[in-house]
């Protein structure tokens, strides 16, 4: 597989072996100290920085569980990568969808496309598809896992490696915060882990079908999700990235 560097440049370079070997270990160090905090998930949206977090999990047999947010409109790549997970780990990912009454109320109201009318509809979907299944997918833990990254958004600058989950009052984990795309694909590199087949088609960041799409040249790798939209509000509300929050101990 040919994979992408954020101008859509195949990588070819080859990285640097020390740094792999102590992001990685940082890596492991992190993941096991968090597995031990408790009941622990990981949100899985099936692109490469959560499949390396899922391999991290795999391959040292922690009691971290996986979960997706089955949408509605995902690529059905993404779908995919659900049994291919299943079948080269082991590992069950739950998924959870929409509550159907209120997924029937926002297409009635804006349509099934009505998100690229106005900000204020696209963030009414991504609550109905994203948010609310978040909550109900995180009930009964007590920590959380995601794969987010400094170097995807603007809205991630500032992103700490634990932090608080106000919204739903628990702790936060971001371990990949540190790392870079170069940094994800060495790592998928090196232990042959199974990638969305999207992102060899220039798919840098990947969601939702219709809000999703390749980054051209030169463009940013958040560019390619809600791409009609300007910089600072590339959200979908599951990650509340506050700039002025702090981190916790």
């Amino acid at each position: 597989m040919i994979l992408l560097d954020h101008a859509q440049k195949p990588i070819i370079q080859v990285p640097d072996p020390d740094r792999l070997a102590t992001f990685t270990a940082r890596l492991e160090l992190s993941l096991r100290a968090i597995s031990g905090e408790g009941r622990i998930a990981l949100a899985s949206s099936l692109s490469a920085e959560d499949m390396v977090l899922t391999d991290v999990i795999a391959r040292l047999g922690l009691p971290i569980e996986i979960f997706t947010l089955q949408t509605g409109r995902l690529h059905p790549d993404t779908i995919a990568m659900i049994e291919r997970t299943r079948a080269r780990y082991g590992l069950k990912v739950h998924h959870f969808e929409p509550e159907a009454n209120a997924l029937a109320q926002f297409v009635a109201t804006h349509g099934l496309n009505g998100f690229y009318e106005s900000l204020e509809a696209r963030k009414a979907c991504c609550g109905v598809r994203k948010l609310e299944p978040l909550g109900r997918a995180l009930s009964g833990y007590d920590a959380w896992i995601t794969g987010q990254r400094r170097e995807q958004a603007l809205t991630r600058e500032r992103l700490e490696e634990r932090e608080k989950d106000i919204a739903h009052d628990l702790v936060k984990h971001n371990p990949l915060a540190a790392w870079g795309w170069a940094d994800v694909l060495a790592y998928t590199e090196h232990f042959q882990v199974p990638l969305n087949p999207l992102h060899a088609r220039g798919y840098v960041s990947i969601g939702c079908d219709p809000c999703t799409r390749a980054i051209r040249p030169g463009e940013h790798a958040r560019d390619g999700r809600w791409w009609w939209e300007n910089a600072d509000t590339k959200e979908c509300g599951l990650h509340q990235n506050n700039p002025n929050k702090e981190s916790i101990a």
